[in-house]
């Protein structure tokens, strides 16, 4: 609990076990609920995740925003915080990230990896890929973001309900962000993190997520909604 709002945190994980133990011993202790979504690792990434109290739930259908929509759908904090389990993202920034998203009365709070200080943490080219798909976001939806492809967000879960989540993919990163920018009654707001050099192997494909993510922008900005 943390000033009066219950928080859970949701991670995916693909042969992370390496990872994952050192996100969950940084976790901090206010967090009331831990979920890891196991999305089909082959190594001991759940059997780690259990010895540090985190609840462990398979999903053996593959896809980064599949694996997440599985956790959403398992968590009952008042505010959803996500990550990697890589550790990549800061777990101990997590208060930090609490009281921006308290100070800034926000709905949706994006950790920004940018500027980014560690230089072993990206490349030049995933920095490039990043601009670009930030600066198409930006245009598309007319509001400067500056990291669309951010994995880790501070969010009430209550927002859920009026957002409408289709990728299984790497896309699900910039598509959540878009369903709480358009919606007038989510206020969004962004703020810098320090974002670290991965542990283990990496599992994005810089071209084929790229310009996937790309062709989803378009297609997502351009698509006729859907009635509910």
């Amino acid at each position: 609990m943390y000033k009066g709002l219950s928080i859970t945190v949701v991670i995916p994980c693909l042969n992370e076990e390496q990872g994952i133990e050192q996100v969950l011993r940084r976790m901090p202790e206010f967090v009331d609920q831990v979920i890891v979504v196991d999305n089909g690792s082959t190594d001991r990434t759940a059997e780690v995740a259990r010895s540090f109290g985190a609840r462990v739930i398979r999903e053996d259908v593959r896809g980064y925003g599949r694996s997440y929509k599985r956790g959403f759908s398992e968590a009952t904090g008042d505010v959803i915080i996500t990550l990697d389990g890589d550790h990549s993202y800061p777990p101990d920034a997590i208060s930090y990230l609490l009281e921006a998203f308290l100070h800034l009365d926000a709905d949706f709070l994006n950790a920004s990896r940018f500027p980014v200080r560690d230089r072993r943490a990206m490349s030049f080219k995933h920095k490039f890929g990043n601009l670009v798909l930030s600066i198409a976001m930006s245009l598309l939806y007319f509001r400067w973001v500056r990291d669309s492809q951010s994995g880790m967000w501070v969010f009430r879960r209550r927002i859920l309900e009026e957002m409408n989540l289709e990728s299984d993919s790497m896309a699900f990163s910039e598509e959540i962000k878009i369903e709480a920018l358009k919606n007038p009654r989510v206020r969004f707001q962004e703020i810098s993190i320090q974002y670290s050099s991965r542990l283990g192997e990496i599992k994005l494909n810089p071209w084929r997520d790229g310009f996937y993510n790309l062709w989803f922008l378009l297609r997502k900005r351009f698509a006729r909604r859907k009635r509910r």
